[in-house]
């Protein structure tokens, strides 16, 4: 009990990896997970998933769903000798503990009898249905986002499709708590909450062996990888190592909102030291207690790590980029991006979602994108990629050069309006930005001279869209529309409620965090959240099911528009410019449609031939979380 058996006939057993090159398997003693109930036989499978054998399934045609990991796959080459048929059993006690496979009480008597599973459950048989209400009723009984945080990752680590279940069911109630904001206060708090490791952490000690320590995954078949440094952990700052809860956070999305396999998902932490004394100090803080490696030291190691990725997990796999700091996250989409299919989901994903939020506002402001005057405060990673993503499709829309549509736009930075006499002493990323213009120092008399329709907050420092800034868009706008898009919600610019009561009801608002609906004057206010989770798990799927090799902004510009085109006339009667994120994996499905399209159009997919319905392509490749049944 408890035992991992291999049984073949006809020959010794023997275990089976992938060869990528040529979508073979070699034999290989090594590097073999265990399966749970596998078998072929005159083709014939001993897993059934919705009535279909698995075995019938073509890799190929699952790719958005982790098809590389299908069950018991092991074709071999044709000079190759293997068993006529291999099936490996997971049973007992360690089927209980491993979450990839384990279903609880949901296992049926038939699979308790051939699984050695009789006195390790309760006599209970329970559908998954039920469980999903009992630990959503259980859930709901914490006081604290945190708790119910501790408690998501807790299931995550005993019943993974437990987790997706509910993450997907309920994703507008539970999407808060393993995403923004509570994520964040995870991160803080990781070191003291830590119970099992959730994904890769590499430090300056792995230096020179990073190709090695990722052979430690147990999953060979990576699709999307999302990786930070910790260094700017949402509005937060420096939470070194801590900011491992942002990686695994995105890519339980990944999986509940964009399809992708969790066994495709490999989160990832560069540790390079931390500059926060307090984490210094913590006795409890889990990573390299040093300050943090800059210069070459540093870029080193994310050398190594990009060279090492790629040589491990091939040319197709996605890597998203999340929370460096500014002076790296520029060099590095600008070092990688020209040979590593990448995006930085803070510069062009909250860029992406953005312009999403101003597109469909049209409707409700009106005019056309060129007609209105963009003023941002805040000109870091979210604040310069948002307005060059909106400078690129006003250029597109009125084909002009992209140096004429910028003149539309704006940002404001802790120095007051970027303008041409800071030029010398400006970062290169905010350069474009240097405007010939007078020096403006505050927020409140930019808004007074420049007469802004949309104002953009992405400063990370929360109540800077005051009152008397509110009034001042207000007074020279019918409808002028304000973003507050700083995380988690104690750094957002303003909230919901001083959006609408500061603007008499005339705002449209959208935030990064979310915020209960507003009653003012009797009226009900709904504002969408701009966030970051519409865009990336679409845009993902679209990557990896069309074998994408590079990311381009036209897909970026395409996923945008597919995310705006999603905002029905109910969701415009309520002043939303988002569609509600009980849809999502139906919106991801579209965006991904979009995404994938462009890649076919620009050559840069490999997947061929096109699919003829890229959208109905898209949802069968998406990850169900039902159980499978086991014989």
């Amino acid at each position: 009990m408890g035992n991992v058996f291999s049984i073949n006939c006809f020959g010794t057993s023997k275990k089976i990896s992938k060869d990528e090159n040529n979508n073979h398997s070699r034999v290989s003693g090594e590097e073999e997970e265990k399966k749970v109930i596998i078998g072929r036989k005159k083709k014939e499978s001993v897993v059934v998933r919705g009535g279909e054998s698995v075995l019938d399934l073509s890799p190929r045609s699952t790719v958005g769903g982790g098809g590389e990991e299908i069950y018991g796959e092991d074709c071999a080459t044709e000079d190759q000798l293997v068993t006529p048929w291999t099936f490996s059993v997971a049973s007992g006690y360690s089927l209980l503990r491993d979450p990839q496979y384990n279903k609880g009480l949901a296992f049926t008597e038939n699979e308790r009898d051939a699984h050695y599973l009789h006195g390790l459950l309760p006599p209970t048989v329970s559908s998954q249905e039920l469980q999903e209400k009992k630990l959503m009723n259980s859930i709901r009984q914490y006081e604290f986002p945190l708790q119910k945080y501790v408690a998501m990752m807790n299931l995550q680590e005993r019943n993974e499709r437990l987790f997706y279940k509910l993450l997907i069911d309920n994703v507008e109630e539970l999407l808060p708590i393993v995403y923004t904001p509570t994520v964040g206060e995870a991160c803080q708090k990781y070191g003291s909450i830590f119970q099992r490791p959730q994904g890769l952490y590499i430090s300056l000690k792995e230096k020179g062996e990073i190709l090695e320590v990722m052979k430690n995954w147990p999953h060979k078949s990576i699709q999307v990888i999302v990786v930070t440094d910790g260094e700017r952990i949402l509005g937060l700052g420096d939470l070194g190592c801590q900011g491992m809860g942002i990686p695994v956070g995105k890519l339980a999305l990944y999986t509940a909102l964009g399809g992708v396999s969790p066994s495709a998902c490999l989160p990832v932490t560069i540790d390079v030291g931390t500059n926060n004394q307090k984490l210094l100090n913590d006795e409890f803080y889990i990573g390299l207690k040093q300050k943090r490696a800059t210069g070459q030291e540093y870029y080193d190691l994310l050398h190594e790590f990009m060279s090492a990725v790629k040589q491990n997990y091939g040319e197709k796999v996605l890597i998203q980029f999340e929370d460096f700091a500014n002076h790296n996250a520029f060099e590095l989409l600008t070092k990688y991006s020209t040979n590593h299919l990448l995006f930085n989901d803070d510069i062009q994903g909250t860029a992406s979602v953005v312009l999403a939020g101003v597109v469909a506002a049209l409707k409700l402001i009106g005019g056309t994108l060129p007609d209105h005057t963009f003023l941002f405060l805040g000109a870091g990673e979210a604040g310069t990629g948002i307005a060059e993503l909106i400078a690129l499709e006003m250029s597109k829309q009125t084909k002009t050069s992209i140096e004429e549509s910028r003149k539309k736009i704006f940002l404001l930075d802790s120095k007051g309006l970027i303008v041409s006499s800071r030029k010398n002493s400006l970062q290169h990323f905010k350069k474009p930005w240097a405007h010939e213009h007078e020096p403006v120092n505050t927020l409140l008399e930019a808004v007074k001279i420049i007469k802004p329709t949309v104002l953009i907050g992405a400063s990370g420092v929360g109540k800077t869209f005051t009152k008397e800034v509110i009034e001042a868009i207000t007074s020279n706008n019918e409808k002028p529309f304000i973003l507050a898009l700083s995380n988690p919600t104690s750094q957002s610019e303003c909230t919901a409620e001083e959006a609408y009561q500061w603007s008499e009801g005339r705002a449209i608002f959208a935030s990064g965090s979310p915020f209960d609906p507003v009653e003012y004057n009797g009226k009900v206010y709904y504002s969408g959240q701009a966030n970051n989770a519409y865009i990336f798990p679409g845009f993902g799927l679209g990557l990896v099911i069309s074998g994408a090799t590079r990311v381009h902004d036209d897909m970026l510009l395409a996923a945008s528009e597919s995310l705006a085109k999603q905002v029905t006339d109910e969701n415009y009667a309520k002043g939303l410019t988002y569609p509600p994120f009980t849809d999502i994996r139906k919106i991801s499905a579209n965006i991904a449609a979009n995404v994938a399209a462009k890649a076919y159009e620009l050559g840069l997919a490999t997947r061929l031939p096109r699919p003829r319905n890229l959208v109905k392509y898209a949802e069968s490749c998406m990850y169900s979380p039902s159980y499978p049944n086991y014989r």
